[in-house]
């Protein structure tokens, strides 16, 4: 199972370290990373494998959430399923 992390919100030192510090201690692989700064606004997506998550994926989830919250920053986590399914024609 994998999902799609996606980081939007003013630009910062440590924000990609502090994000895969939460894939870590959750146990989250990361598959691939993709990241642009367009002027002071840092955007990124992120897959992740979860399938020997040591959390419930609620538990992935809000602390990605409380991360954001904390460093100001609109972080969200989807399943790679729901996601293909919105993106879907």
């Amino acid at each position: 199972m994998k999902t799609v992390v996606s980081v939007i919100g003013k630009d910062a030192v440590g924000i990609i370290s502090e994000v895969s510090a939460v894939c870590s201690e959750c146990n989250a692989n990361i598959l691939d990373i993709t990241q642009s700064v367009l002027q002071d606004m840092f955007v990124m997506v992120m897959l992740t494998e979860i399938k020997d998550l040591n959390c419930s994926f609620a538990d992935y989830s809000n602390k990605m959430k409380k991360l954001g919250e904390k460093k100001g920053l609109d972080i969200r986590v989807m399943h790679e399923d729901i996601f293909n399914s919105m993106h879907r024609i």
